[in-house]
């Protein structure tokens, strides 16, 4: 990596401010962490002569319970969601989808804005500039040829974040603000199948924090991954579910994925289960509806088609796991 290039870091005092920075400054980026943009920024991949820092804004580093739910800043740390207590009692999956991100240094510092919001990989991007130039640039960076599938037009980097799958299952909702004012969406609405342009933000729009409903009574929920190795690696395959039961049938199921498409995905089809027994013909339709709607390319080191089978495999896991403890 090389040293990064002179830049500017501004340090609002206020949203309101650090919305305005960002509408005056086009070519601004929103600095949390740091953890993802900043490799990226060395290895050349993120070009940027103005840092807008939001490290010094305390109201987006709180967790608020409200009377719909749970309140979420975009600056609380990785750390401190795997460690919170209510989050650990009613929102599980997002405790141990913040726990299975990179090490324990980087959760101190990686934040949950920065996690919704990091870049998408692949093998042929996320490299130093001398790798990337001396293999002609891809779509994604600098070239006009995605180098996975260089018959399209269309980049597949895939977008490998562990928290956007856990909370897209638990019904959030994310809130947005630009100098133009606020508006929130649902989570899933945040992202879009191009791994080029994978985020729906407006220009000079931030994300400043995210909502979660009360959870349903009896539900239960978890977050899976697999990865080359045990800590630090991103998910080849990352699968998230909620379900409820009653009378050991489906009242609800919401399955999500990330790491195999250019956006979290959640599963659509699990509603044909509502109703029935988790039984061999529920988990068996469970696995038909990942392997049709996961779509990995050759963006990692491994091969596709290994990464459709265990996001499919993690996901009967998961949810034969989360029927146990519905019943106990």
């Amino acid at each position: 990596m090389n040293h990064l290039p002179p830049l500017a870091l501004l340090r609002p005092h206020s949203l309101g401010e650090a919305a305005t920075l960002l509408s005056a400054q086009p070519l601004a980026k929103v600095l949390g962490g740091g953890t993802d943009l900043l490799p990226s920024m060395r290895r050349g991949i993120e070009r940027t002569p103005v840092l807008v820092s939001l490290t010094g804004l305390p109201d987006l580093a709180l967790i608020s319970k409200t009377a719909q739910g749970l309140a979420i800043g975009a600056a609380v740390s990785l750390a401190r969601l795997s460690e919170n207590a209510t989050i650990h009692a009613h929102y599980p999956a997002v405790a141990q989808a913040a726990a299975a991100v990179a090490g324990p240094a980087h959760r101190n510092v990686a934040t949950l804005g920065g996690n919704l919001c990091q870049d998408t990989r692949c093998l042929f991007y996320n490299q130093g500039e001398w790798w990337r130039a001396s293999n002609s640039y891809c779509l994604k960076r600098g070239g006009d040829v995605c180098h996975v599938a260089p018959q399209g037009q269309r980049c597949h980097a895939a977008f490998c974040g562990d928290l956007a799958p856990a909370l897209m299952v638990l019904g959030a909702q994310v809130e947005l603000m630009s100098a133009a004012g606020k508006r929130q969406i649902p989570l899933h609405a945040l992202y879009q199948d191009d791994g080029a342009a994978h985020l729906t933000l407006a220009p000079g729009e931030l994300l400043t924090g995210v909502t979660l409903p009360l959870p349903s009574a009896g539900s239960r929920s978890g977050y899976r991954k697999a990865r080359v190795r045990a800590a630090m690696d991103f998910a080849l395959a990352g699968v998230a579910c909620a379900l409820t039961m009653r009378d050991a049938r489906v009242v609800e199921l919401r399955l999500a994925l990330s790491g195999t498409n250019a956006r979290p995905i959640l599963l659509t089809g699990t509603q044909d289960l509502i109703g029935q027994p988790l039984d061999e013909a529920g988990f068996a339709l469970l696995q038909k509806l990942v392997q049709r709607q996961v779509s990995p390319m050759r963006t990692t080191i491994t091969q596709a088609n290994y990464r459709r089978q265990v996001a499919a495999v993690l996901a009967q896991r998961l949810v034969r796991e989360l029927a146990l403890a519905c019943e106990e």
